[in-house]
């Protein structure tokens, strides 16, 4: 659920779109590609008209134990389980035991500004709640097990950023008070609600609410890129309920999301809710842009996993893909499969092998970087050989060379040049440029 200064998830192109008869060889090579140059894990999933066309799986389940993924690895989604939640509360509206305008006061008289944040005002992050997984202590408990109490006692310390139904803002906080709220409501646990409402009628195989990760289950491991593949720590499961804890694959997060919007799931009339953007963000929903076309779907980050999921209304297709373990930026990862899908004009990627920078040259990147126009301090320093940078308030991530005095983390579509004599550090993403000086 945390991000490293910038995640980059959206596709952004511009163009006409047709549809395809795609070429299933080209896909084949795209992702043996990055196999091959050991550039990310994960699968993927293409349905057309409710039916799957392809279906890929790259890397292992389990480095150690050497268990490659398969079409029913299991992965955890991240913040597509905020989708789930959402439509479960859309539900819950549906059969009249709660509305939009409810207010949470009802439920957590606690939660700051209770009495005037909506049930509506969560579902569209409109509450004003800050995001817990912001917080500068949240990396110290994220590993640990938490009651709902004692979850619910960190969410009534949290301070509000801006009165409710001012402005959008991406909140875990919110999601995981909906979770709760469906508890309340329902009498049942989250987990047996998703199986109950969603899992069982959809008849979806591979999808639950998330615990410990065992190999009985055909779950997945996620992994991190430092000089090897290492193995993340796991979350606790009781901490991101419906904001972040449900496990998948990319077959069944396709079936859920096509009947989502083929109507099996929701009404007409709260499916037009659902997809009623307000700032970019609808009910459990964001909207990507590909060339004209506009797709709604989620994206989650966890641990090591990234997910993607989102569905072409005009054209009734869905895709998604989830990695454990990536290198090459999960963005250029989908623009690839999306243009050779839809028989756009596609160069294969080229990797290019990092290079081996002595420790000692490494020292001289050493140090603290700061600037008045860029709002985070950037710690650059050295762990087990490899350079590794940190935002304020984010996870570390590690820095690869490819020309002198350049690093890459290709995972944040991110690049830091050094100029080690001035004390000057160039950090370009997004199309930013900033200039900060070590301090």
């Amino acid at each position: 659920m945390k991000r490293v200064i910038t995640a980059v998830t959206t596709v952004l192109l511009s163009g006409s779109l047709f549809a395809a008869e795609f070429d299933t060889k080209k896909l084949d090579e795209l992702y043996s590609l990055i196999e091959k140059n050991n550039a990310g894990m994960g699968s993927v999933s293409i349905f057309k008209d409710g039916k799957e066309v392809y279906q890929r799986s790259i890397g292992y389940a389990d480095i150690e134990k050497k268990i490659r993924a398969k079409n029913n690895t299991r992965y955890r989604i991240g913040s597509i389980s905020k989708t789930f939640t959402a439509v479960m509360l859309l539900q819950m509206v549906e059969a009249g035991k709660l509305s939009y305008s409810t207010k949470i006061s009802v439920y957590f008289p606690s939660i700051p500004n209770a009495s005037r944040i909506s049930v509506e005002h969560l579902l569209r992050h409109r509450s004003g709640l800050f995001n817990f997984t912001s917080l500068p202590d949240f990396g110290s408990w994220m590993f640990t097990p938490q009651s709902r109490a004692e979850l619910l006692s960190r969410l009534s310390k949290l301070e509000t950023i801006f009165q409710p139904g001012e402005k959008t803002e991406y909140s875990n906080t919110n999601y995981v008070l909906l979770s709760m709220i469906l508890e309340k409501v329902s009498g049942e646990a989250y987990a047996e609600l998703l199986q109950q409402r969603i899992v069982k009628p959809l008849k979806l195989r591979d999808t639950y609410y998330g615990g410990k990760i065992t190999e009985e289950k055909n779950a997945a491991y996620s992994y991190f890129k430092k000089g090897d593949w290492q193995k993340t720590p796991e979350s606790d499961m009781s901490i991101p309920l419906g904001a972040g804890g449900i496990v998948s694959t990319p077959t069944d997060l396709n079936h859920f999301f096509s009947a989502l919007f083929n109507g099996k799931l929701v009404s007409k009339q709260s499916l037009i809710h659902m997809k009623t953007l307000v700032d970019g963000l609808g009910m459990g929903l964001i909207e990507f842009p590909y060339y004209e076309q506009k797709v709604l779907g989620h994206n989650g980050i966890i641990d090591g996993f990234q997910s993607n999921a989102g569905h072409f209304e005009d054209n009734n297709v869905t895709v998604s893909y989830i990695s454990n373990g990536t290198s090459m930026g999960v963005n250029d990862i989908l623009i690839g499969t999306l243009n050779l899908y839809f028989g756009k004009a596609y160069e294969m990627p080229i990797f290019s092998a990092a290079i081996v920078v002595p420790t000692e040259k490494l020292q001289s990147y050493v140090g603290t970087y700061s600037s008045p126009t860029f709002p985070l301090q950037i710690v650059i320093r050295i762990e087990d050989g490899v350079l590794v940078g940190q935002a304020t308030g984010q996870s570390a991530f590690p820095l690869e060379a490819y020309a002198e005095h350049m690093f890459r983390f290709d995972q944040a579509a991110l690049k830091i040049a050094f100029e080690p004599e001035n004390s000057v550090l160039i950090l370009k993403q997004g199309g930013g440029e900033f200039r900060l000086t070590r301090e």
